[in-house]
């Protein structure tokens, strides 16, 4: 079964074609129609034509005839011999012009009428040849020749109404050619209204019907559900588009319940962060969960130092806890456990350690015999809040004899993450070359399916890449001036970003432009190139086609104040503060679905600040942003033949 873009291409190809059928056959019978109706109007005038000559001929026959009977001498016989021929000639020529029965029948009358006058009259008067001006005779043959004249003219008189005729046949020939044509018209626009139609209900209506149900859904309607309907492909997106919005209900619900468990883990949390006496802090926690869970008694025990262990209850004149609650914490910490011999009670077990012995978190509910699910997992998540504060508060106690076991575990993990990201650099550039072999077509011609397939993994290939460079540079120690800070000249460093950017501003319709005077500071050309770099590629990634973005260096006092500035989207104000946060990304780009790790700034500021510089940003959503830089001036600046560090190439 064709799809629905072969079958819409079909229709308007078959469109295309009776379009054009249309116009060829229109344009062929309307110049056949002319080219009829022109040669019917010349035969006509034709025949008119020898009708007068006919009158003209036998009007000549006459003359010669009344010069031979007034004078007897037979010279004046040559136009009557002449005009004779003439006029039979021209009698058949009408004849065969003519087409009319009509005309015809009244040719057949001034036939017989000029054949009359002719054996009639003239002939006799011929034949004696003497001169005869005998009254009598010249009246007879006068009557005669006026009915020759009659005659003619009844049949140019029949002929101009065969002209007429013939006009008037041509007009509705005409008009009925333009109607078959508009009739061939209003069918092919009722073809091409059916195409659309079909166009519409099969694409439109249900893209439409989709659209509006992604709206609903993106207005927080979660029930929205399309209906499938149209071609085979509408209704598997509409059961695609149903699936997605089902699984997408379902983890809201979840991220509902995590929310809710959230608030109130992080009130707890705070309760415990806030409340510096361990007993106060234990009462506000319990009141917290009673209250939230709806429970009739909630009861605490949790030691944070050796010897010194807390025991809470909410309501503080509720009774103690019947020995199964407190026996049946032995389950572990951060398991809810069910009490068989008391209803309604739950026990989440809290950890000790070899100083400090175990707790528990009792919370007893009476109206109720069975905790939901979700009731269950948000006492276990509360009981690992409050185990965890409770380890967090153990270990603040102790942290001045593990305060040097802390730092050699920081050490650890920059060890560990320097390695994890070295480690991941070696596959990958194996993968990259492998790929752009692939891509050169060194292990034989792919298919188009395999080339897209080969550019998405070095497309991919690439970004990871650059994120494990990023995170690399995450570490202040890889952003340190290398070695003895040497002077570098920001106007090379700038040409160099410029020339790098220049592909990826035309490729957007970014317009980059650079006003740089010769400045120079103390520092490591690499770094400052690739914290240049990141700003410009920041402010093009930011900026709409056709934007502009403009960087600035110059002279600022003692300093020296490098400006980007661009027409871009903007930092919300909320956005401000955790700018410079590694992986923090701006609302505005996350919603817009802009790639990147929210590493480029972290990376500016760390490079900077070895170079003792700061880094400030201005922004307004919708009007662009302005990264400002500054560097201290290094003065003076080096004698023209000093040798400075060109910017070289940013490592990976």
């Amino acid at each position: 079964m064709w799809s629905v873009k072969r079958r819409i291409g079909a229709g308007f190809a078959l469109l295309m074609l009776l379009f054009l059928a249309l116009v060829t056959v229109q344009v062929y019978v309307t110049e056949r129609l002319q080219v009829d109706q022109t040669e019917r109007a010349a035969r006509i005038d034709r025949a008119l034509e020898a009708n007068r000559e006919v009158l003209q001929h036998l009007t000549d026959a006459e003359t010669g005839v009344r010069g031979l009977q007034l004078t007897g001498d037979r010279l004046f016989l040559t136009p009557y011999d002449s005009g004779r021929a003439g006029a039979y000639t021209a009698f058949d020529r009408i004849a065969t012009l003519s087409g009319d029965d009509e005309v015809h029948r009244l040719l057949a009358a001034e036939r017989e009428a000029a054949s009359r006058w002719l054996s009639g009259y003239a002939a006799p008067i011929v034949d004696a040849g003497v001169a005869d001006r005998s009254q009598p005779r010249a009246a007879r043959g006068k009557e005669m020749f006026d009915l020759i004249r009659v005659a003619n003219a009844a049949v140019d008189a029949a002929l101009r109404a065969e002209q007429r005729a013939t006009a008037a046949a041509d007009e509705r020939t005409g008009r009925l050619a333009q109607l078959v044509f508009a009739g061939l018209t209003v069918a092919f626009l009722v073809a091409a209204l059916a195409l659309g139609t079909m166009y519409h209900r099969q694409l439109l209506g249900p893209l439409e019907h989709i659209r509006a149900v992604l709206g609903r859904l993106a207005e927080g309607d979660r029930s929205a559900r399309a209906v499938p309907a149209g071609p085979a492909e509408m209704r598997a997106v509409a059961v695609t588009l149903n699936g997605l919005a089902a699984q997408t209900e379902h983890l809201l619900d979840a991220e509902q319940a995590r929310a809710a468990r959230s608030d109130l883990r992080q009130a707890v949390a705070a309760a415990l962060r806030e409340e510096n006496d361990p007993a106060a802090a234990a009462a506000r926690v319990v009141e917290l969960i009673g209250r939230a869970l709806h429970a009739d008694t909630v009861y605490g025990r949790v030691t944070v130092d050796a010897g010194a262990g807390t025991d809470v209850c909410w309501p503080a004149d509720a009774a103690p806890p019947p020995p199964a609650v407190l026996n049946r914490a032995a389950g572990g910490a951060g398991h809810v456990l069910p009490v068989p011999e008391v209803p309604g009670a739950v026990v989440v077990g809290l950890s000790g350690d070899h100083e400090c012995p175990p707790g528990l978190l009792a919370v007893i509910r009476s109206g109720e015999t069975r905790w939901r699910p979700e009731e269950r997992r948000l006492l276990a998540a509360l009981g690992r809040e409050i185990d965890h504060a409770a380890r967090r508060e153990r270990l603040r106690l102790r942290q001045v004899r593990l305060i040097g076991e802390l730092r050699r575990l920081d050490e650890r993990r920059d060890a560990f993450v320097s390695t994890v990201t070295h480690e991941l650099r070696t596959p990958l550039t194996s993968i990259l070359g492998y790929t752009e072999m692939l891509g050169d077509g060194d292990g034989g011609d792919l298919s188009p399916l395999q080339r897209r397939g080969v550019a998405a993994i070095l497309r991919n290939a690439e970004r990871l890449r650059d994120t494990v460079g990023n995170l690399l540079l995450l570490d202040r120690s890889a952003t340190r001036v290398s070695g003895t800070a040497v002077p570098v000249e920001l106007a090379a460093v700038a040409a160099g970003v410029a020339a790098e950017s220049d592909a990826q501003a035309r490729a957007k319709g970014v317009e980059v432009s650079m006003d740089v005077i010769p400045v120079w500071v103390d520092g490591d050309a690499r770094q400052l190139e690739r914290a240049l770099r990141n700003l410009v590629d920041n402010a093009i990634k930011f900026t709409e086609p056709g934007g502009r973005v403009a960087c600035r260096i110059g002279r600022d006092g003692d300093r020296i104040r490098i400006d980007v500035r661009d027409t871009g989207i903007g930092i919300p104000a909320d956005d401000l503060p955790a700018l410079f946060t590694p992986f923090h990304r701006g609302s505005n780009a996350i919603d817009r679905a802009v790639q990147g790790p929210g590493l480029g700034l972290a990376i500016v500021q760390n490079i900077v600040g070895e170079h003792g510089g700061t880094v400030a940003v201005r922004s307004a959503v919708g009007e662009g942003s302005t990264v400002t830089v500054t560097l201290p001036v290094l003065a003076p600046a080096p004698a023209p033949d000093r040798p400075a560090v060109e910017p070289a190439d940013a490592a990976t």
